[in-house]
């Protein structure tokens, strides 16, 4: 039995909301309408009768890169209850992250939402991280999740752009920008990065070269998830970073969990160990 840290599944209650909205991000029957994008067809199937099979716990979340998260208070808020409210009515093995509205940051309505429940936090990597949302965090002994953000389809560029190009730029930039500036603010944060960070740990040779510090310094409460990415990735990840901070992550609908490809034992602490030291409180951490 395994641990699936990122997964994202529209319920009835979020659906509604996005459908009762006159302007982006809205659904227009199953056609997604977004900003800066061409229409995208959903697949109801995807957010219907999703296989858990194997999973102890399957960990759902906003899409951030809809963009709820940045509209203003009065349209965020609608929505982020609506996915809120249907998440935690998904029952087991579902669990959920939170999120919040960061055009009206309430560090007390989140401590609240917290408390119904939720894994942790998860943010846009577009977003600021704002530390008033992180001390909430912090105090709880929860942990954030990275997620990419908003973009906008280059022209004329094909449909995988976004998550090939801006996605990982994005990641990339969270984990430099983290372990710069939020990690001296935030000593016992625990951070969890998607799609292994964009690949930005594989490139500490060029941060020493530049003056950004050593290699081995590797900071034990910052973890990478594997969404998207498989075997050669993560044995390059794994060799930067070691075993011990490298979690399983499927992106489901949109992708499948994979074999890290590295035998019994990688394979039983990225799926099992590791996402449960992301997610214990310390009292019950191992």
């Amino acid at each position: 039995m395994s641990i699936d840290v990122h997964q994202h599944l529209w319920t009835g209650a979020f659906v509604d909301a996005l459908r009762a909205r006159t302007s982006p991000p809205r659904l227009d029957g199953w056609t997604l309408l977004l900003d800066g994008e061409p229409p995208y067809a959903v697949d109801p199937a995807d957010h219907e009768h999703r296989d858990t099979t194997g999973l102890d716990l399957a960990l759902v979340s906003l899409s951030s890169p809809l963009g709820v998260e940045f509209l203003p208070p009065e349209e965020s808020w609608p929505l982020i209850d609506a996915h809120h409210d249907g998440a935690l009515a998904l029952g087991e093995p579902f669990g959920a992250w939170a999120a919040t509205c960061h055009s009206d940051v309430d560090p007390d309505r989140l401590a609240k939402d917290l408390a119904r429940g939720f894994a942790g936090l998860q943010i846009p990597a577009t977003a600021e991280p704002d530390d008033r949302l992180l001390e909430v965090l912090t105090d709880l002994d929860l942990p954030l999740f990275v997620h990419p953000g908003p973009t906008a389809l280059t022209e004329g560029a094909p449909q995988w752009w976004p998550a090939l190009v801006p996605y990982v730029q994005q990641m990339h930039a969270a984990w430099h920008h983290f372990h710069a500036v939020v990690r001296p603010r935030h000593p016992r944060l625990r951070v969890c990065f998607a799609l292994l960070a964009g690949l930005g740990p594989l490139h500490s040779e060029r941060l020493i070269a530049r003056g950004g510090g050593g290699r081995g310094l590797v900071d034990p409460g910052f973890f990478v998830e594997t969404s998207s990415y498989g075997p050669r990735a993560i044995d390059a990840i794994v060799r930067e970073l070691g075993i011990d901070v490298v979690v399983n992550g499927s992106d489901a609908p949109y992708a499948t969990a994979p074999d890290p490809g590295l035998g019994a034992a990688a394979a039983h602490a990225i799926r099992v160990v590791n996402p449960r030291r992301l997610l214990s409180r310390k009292e019950t951490r191992t």
